[in-house]
């Protein structure tokens, strides 16, 4: 991440106020808590938030929002000011709009919104206007009080060469064509692009429905703790899982989100490696302690990772032993079970000839989608025909040992024809996986139609760039192939 590069942030900004205290007792005339306050933190929120945010990271950060002369309103560009952040403000016709959240340790009892209401009573100054020209990277903040509605600042956020990230809200105005990135999270999606089924189709089909609604060059749709769903120009949507999961109090992780992202491509990172960033920045968010870090004291302590992706979930449902021909009849045994229970299938494939720590992260980002997951192992035959008559260097009963005793894995399948199709055919993944390093271009996935056929998704998931089996064939023979 650049320090010192320039970030403006055109959005709308609350109050936010967090009191926190205990409960012991019950509310003598209802059945409601009684909490003693402890402690009392203001801090700005929604766009206000964002720029805390960037400004912790060593961003310079110009703030375009709407304030209101009002006490709430000094306060807020007051703590603004005092985190090093340009405020360039519009009238706000209206009182200050306020979050209060009443705490009881980790636990949320009680939301209280008042204020707000107000329009956006004048156009933004010249000087708002000339910060996006001279921006790194914009990024629209919309928490739907109307400031990215602005005519002034739609125009000129749709004209700007400079890349723009648009954090959207259903209650405000669609994104500007070509955005460089919007990032919706789950329940916003749900909300503009109504439609059943499982959060990661519902994320996959609503992510393409927005882009192409939108006109965006891409949508990465926020799933909490399961990271994020990137919909851009390529084969398939690209699924990336946080590092880790992690208790903690979520207030204001899409915000780092977004920061992140933006800072990423201001540095010129492409959007999948952007997306990557932002989910790792948000999740160290969480874990860190969240909006608790951001003044008002030190942060509480905040739990520790509960697993790490792709680590098995639920009951064991592996298939053990040795295989027993191809395998299907153990990986037939396997996708019942978890299917008899509500569960979800997730299969992949490839050789995986010399196993190495790309492998290893494509299966564990792959098992973290599911409830097991099935290999669709290439034989020996197919490996030769994809790679040369020199491999594979490993036979399939190795490979195929290997891959059975990772954790993250619960079942082989060894197939000989080109194709996994036949395979697939008769399991039925709810989600098919390939490695982010697949070559096809822009191509969808060869195996999305056919899963599509079940109400299946075809997904990639990110890669650890630089390893590659051939690379270690070529070296392990002195730079020589054969």
């Amino acid at each position: 991440m650049r320090i010192g590069a320039r970030l403006v942030i055109v959005g709308d900004t609350l109050l936010d106020r967090d009191v926190t205290g205990e409960v012991t007792r019950l509310c003598p005339d209802a059945p409601a808590p009684v909490l003693d306050e402890r402690r009392a933190v203001e801090r700005p929120g929604g766009a206000g938030l964002a720029a805390l945010l960037a400004r912790r990271h060593g961003l310079d950060v110009t703030l375009v929002t709407a304030l209101a002369d009002d006490p709430g309103g000094i306060r807020m560009a007051g703590l603004l000011r005092a985190a090093g952040v340009r405020v360039l403000a519009l009238a706000l016709a209206g009182s200050t709009p306020e979050k209060i959240r009443l705490r009881s340790g980790d636990r949320t009892l009680l939301r209280l919104d008042r204020g707000g209401g107000g329009a956006v009573a004048d156009g933004p100054p010249e000087a708002a206007l000339s910060a996006l020209d001279a921006a790194a990277v914009v990024l629209v903040s919309d928490y739907g009080r109307g400031v990215p509605r602005r005519p002034a600042l739609r125009e000129a956020l749709a004209g700007t060469r400079v890349p723009v990230v648009w954090d959207p809200h259903p209650h405000g105005p669609a994104p500007v064509a070509n955005v460089r990135l919007a990032t919706p999270n789950e329940s916003e999606v749900r909300e503009l692009t109504p439609g059943g089924g499982d959060r990661l189709a519902v994320a996959a089909r609503g992510a393409a429905e927005l882009r192409r609604r939108w006109r965006a060059a891409a949508v990465a749709v926020t799933m909490a703790d399961h990271g994020a769903l990137l919909c851009h120009a390529g084969p398939a949507p690209l699924v990336v899982p946080v590092p880790a999961r992690v208790d903690g109090d979520g207030c204001g992780a899409g915000d780092s989100f977004a920061v992140a992202a933006a800072a990423a491509i201001a540095d010129g990172a492409p959007v999948a490696e952007a997306v990557r960033s932002a989910v790792a920045a948000a999740s160290s968010y969480v874990a860190a302690g969240g909006v608790r870090t951001l003044g008002g004291g030190p942060a509480e302590p905040v739990g520790v990772p509960v697993r790490a992706v792709g680590a098995p979930v639920g009951a064991p449902v592996r298939a053990v032993g040795a295989p027993v021909g191809d395998g299907m009849g153990a990986a037939a045994g396997v996708v019942a079970r978890v299917r008899a229970r509500g569960g979800r299938i997730v299969a992949t494939g490839g050789c995986f000839d010399l196993l190495h720590a790309g492998h290893v992260a494509t299966l564990q980002a792959a098992r973290g989608l599911g409830d097991c997951l099935v290999v669709c192992l290439n034989s020996d035959a197919g490996v030769a025909r994809l790679k040369g008559g020199d491999r594979p260097v490993n036979p399939q009963a190795d490979r195929y040992r290997v891959l059975a005793a990772l954790g993250c894995v619960d079942a082989v399948v060894v197939f000989d024809e080109p194709t996994p199709h036949a395979v697939l055919s008769r399991l039925r993944p709810d989600v098919w996986v390939k490695g982010g390093d697949y070559g096809g271009g822009e191509r969808e996935l060869p195996e999305a139609e056919l899963v599509r056929r079940w109400d299946g998704q075809a997904v990639l998931v990110p890669y650890l760039p630089g390893r590659s089996t051939t690379a270690l064939v070529s070296a392990a023979n002195g730079g020589r192939r054969g």
